[in-house]
């Protein structure tokens, strides 16, 4: 048993060991899926956040131009109305509101952004320094109308002596002339380019930053694709390996069980071990069978089973996948009478040679008296009638051969396929009855046992 343990251990696979590189491998495979998930997940949200941030940067700079319209429109409204509401709406926005100093402190947060902040500041700037004309029009106004409660910022405004000598509707005029003339316009144009340029630079960002955030997502993407793929191949390749090493020697060796033979020692160490134990308790079954009994069981001129042999076989016999041959010695007490019985003898041994010869090793060979015997044809999975037929024929071939100095003789035969209805009486008895066809006919042949009483018998030869 221990060089058996010794043997089994050098070679193979362990089943036990499969299982556990099985285990490993599932652990690892899902713990890389997860964690891809994850990754991508986290990518995806970054993408999302990305763009979330590209559109409040876009809108902060659309602030920044509506902040500075706004202004333009209030001090151009007060400047031809007087009205100090739009005043008080142009200063509110100026310094309580503040979205354009908030645009470009959103934009400087960013790093990614330095380019569209370029822009955005020099939009802040000239749109400061449109507030220093926009100021001192709106200090003219209010000297023009004489408001006394008006921002301390503008109170610091020094009309010049010239605007100062002016009338209250030409201060007006003159007010509303620096907040619409061209160069007020032109430079409110250069504000709105400025504002373009740094919306058409952040377009460029957000499409960069796309094209490289989705890159990385299509990369992360066939990562997932693969591990998939290597899953999948994994799994098949586990599969086949557990058949291959466990499955399969098991149904074969189930297979060779029921022909009554040897276990091939293939596939995991746990199998082999398993099937070199059966092997040798097998051999030593089959050599105390073999041993046990033996002069009891068999006949001591051919060396076959005798009656009580035949009768120990049948009990371990499948007889639903067994054919029956029950034979004799055409004309043989003549040669007995003519040649004598040691000549008998030898024929009879020369009759149980070439029946051995011609049937498998698997088979066995009784005789059960005098010149009759009777083989038993186990294990044949189909019909295979033209293959006993000419068992028999070359069998007849060898005996009529005289050159081993014995006389020419024949066999004649009856065969009979059992069936899941059979029993051992039953066969020998149809085979009897298919031989006495055949010794009733032209002999030296065999004749089949058809169930069907149409064609019960048939004898060829």
């Amino acid at each position: 048993m221990k060089k058996i343990e010794e043997r089994i251990k050098s070679e193979g696979i362990s089943l036990r060991t499969l299982h556990k590189l099985l285990i490993i491998f599932a652990v690892v495979v899902s713990a890389v899926m997860i964690l891809s998930t994850f990754h991508f997940s986290k990518k995806t949200s970054m993408i999302a956040e990305i763009s979330a941030q590209q559109v409040e940067l876009r809108k902060v700079t659309l602030d920044l131009m509506d902040a500075s319209d706004y202004l333009t429109d209030n001090v151009q409204r007060f400047t031809i109305y007087g009205d100090k509401r739009f005043l008080e709406n142009y200063f509110s926005e100026a310094f309580e509101k503040g979205r354009r100093e908030k645009a470009v402190k959103k934009m400087s947060t960013n790093s990614n952004t330095k380019e569209a902040l370029y822009y955005l500041k020099n939009a802040m700037e000239i749109s400061m320094n449109l507030m220093n004309r926009e100021y001192y029009a709106m200090r003219l106004v209010i000297d023009a109308l004489g408001y006394t409660d008006y921002p301390d910022l503008l109170k610091s405004i020094e009309i010049s002596p010239a605007d100062a000598s002016l009338s209250r509707d030409e201060k007006i005029k003159r007010a509303v002339d620096l907040v619409h003339n061209d160069g007020y316009g032109t430079e409110k144009e250069q504000i709105k380019n400025s504002v373009t340029a740094c919306l058409s630079t952040l377009e460029e960002i957000m499409n960069k930053g796309d094209e490289e955030e989705l890159s990385v997502l299509d990369n992360e993407l066939n990562i997932i694709r693969i591990i998939i793929v290597v899953q999948t191949l994994g799994i098949f390749f586990f599969v086949w390996l557990t058949s291959k090493l466990g499955i399969h020697p098991v149904l074969k060796a189930v297979t060779k069980i029921m022909a009554d033979s040897p276990i091939p020692e293939r596939g995991s160490k746990e199998f082999r071990y398993l099937a070199c134990t059966y092997n040798k308790m097998y051999e030593v079954y089959k050599n105390s069978l073999d041993q046990l009994n033996f002069k009891a069981s068999h006949d001591d001129l051919t060396g076959a089973y005798n009656r009580f042999g035949l009768e120990l076989l049948m009990s371990s016999v499948d007889l639903s996948s067994t054919y029956v041959i029950m034979s004799d010695v055409d004309n043989f007490k003549t040669i007995n009478d003519t040649y004598g019985h040691d000549i008998g003898d030898k024929i009879l041994i020369k009759v149980a040679q070439s029946i051995k010869k011609h049937f498998r090793s698997d088979d066995y060979l009784c005789r059960l008296g005098g010149d009759e015997f009777v083989v038993l044809a186990v294990h044949v999975s189909s019909i295979q009638d033209h293959h006993m037929e000419n068992k028999i024929t070359l069998i007849n071939q060898d005996l009529s051969n005289t050159e081993d100095g014995l006389p020419a003789t024949s066999i004649s035969a009856g065969i009979v396929r059992g069936d899941s209805n059979s029993n051992f009486d039953s066969l020998l008895r149809e085979a009897d009855e298919a031989l006495y066809t055949t010794k009733n006919g032209e002999k030296h042949g065999c004749s089949f046992y058809r169930r069907n009483a149409a064609d019960k018998q048939i004898t060829s030869g």
